[in-house]
């Protein structure tokens, strides 16, 4: 049996989403959601520990209040697709490769999500098919055996804000000895985390709020021995560099190259800081 962990502070999205979604599932599953409307939780880590302490499946599916799964079968075919993982150690719907893979390429999924719905893998040159293995994985949706879960929780104290927690629990659970895969499993996911005002943006540095770099920031420091680069789903951060630089350069980067001031990028140096800083040298 698989028990589902969602904390929500929107009533009206959970009923409308996941909820919706979940009445229509075609096998036993145990629910549990977690109310935040009042600020009860201060982290999705302590939320997520809260609700995976009780929980009595077998798996323990901790996941946002707008999604949508899309099949009446899901639960049902992500149990069978879990049971034939050997070593699983954390299974999610969208996760970043540790693979030498083209940076377009590195995140892997199936999924779709944002207003109106797209694919967050536009142009995928090797599609996702069976479960692979990845560095990490995104937080709209991961999956943890009880067994697993009983031995490592999600750390409250660096992920003490609402992101990166799954990315965190990838790596710790690596060290124990436990694999992180992406499954072939469609979604919906509503929301696609990155900020939309433009000054919001030139305030936070970058796509993501500003806690989001706080607790990227502490978790580049925690795993600097463990891995030269740490891959997310939003990009990938080298543990050795000052994290500010690569806030600016990823912030900065795109934002030339998208007004057409390419040639100003590859003359000032940029273009060499970049590759300096994504190879992690």
């Amino acid at each position: 049996m698989i028990s589902v962990v969602c904390v929500y502070n929107n009533q009206d999205i959970l009923n409308n989403w996941l909820l919706k979604s979940l009445k229509k599932q075609t096998i036993k599953f145990e629910l549990i959601t977690l109310d935040n409307t009042r600020n009860r939780f201060k982290s999705a880590a302590e939320a997520l520990n809260y609700g995976g302490n009780q929980a009595k499946g077998n798996y323990i599916m901790f996941v946002h209040q707008d999604v949508d799964l899309s099949s009446n079968t899901w639960l049902e075919d992500v149990e069978k697709m879990l049971d034939s993982i050997f070593g699983l150690g954390v299974a999610g719907v969208a996760g970043a490769s540790e693979e030498e893979h083209p940076v377009e390429s590195r995140c892997r999924t199936i999924i779709k999500h944002g207003v109106p719905p797209r694919p967050v893998v536009t142009t995928p040159s090797n599609p996702l098919k069976n479960p692979e293995k990845v560095q990490t994985l995104d937080e709209c949706l991961v999956i943890i055996p009880k067994s697993v879960f009983n031995v490592l929780t999600f750390d409250e104290e660096v992920c003490d804000d609402w992101h990166l927690c799954a990315v965190d629990y990838c790596l710790s659970a690596r060290k124990l000895g436990f694999n992180s895969y992406v499954i072939p499993m469609f979604i919906y996911h509503k929301s696609t985390g990155e900020l939309t005002d433009p000054f919001q943006i030139i305030l936070s540095l970058g796509q993501y709020p500003k806690g989001y770099y706080q607790t990227l920031k502490k978790l580049l420091k925690k795993h600097e021995n463990q891995v030269k680069q740490i891959h997310t789903t939003t990009g990938s951060w080298t543990t050795s560099h000052f994290l500010v630089w690569q806030r600016m350069a990823s912030f900065i980067v795109p934002i030339l190259v998208k007004l057409g001031f390419g040639y100003v990028y590859r003359k000032s140096g940029l273009k060499y800081l970049w590759k300096k800083l994504k190879s992690g040298d």
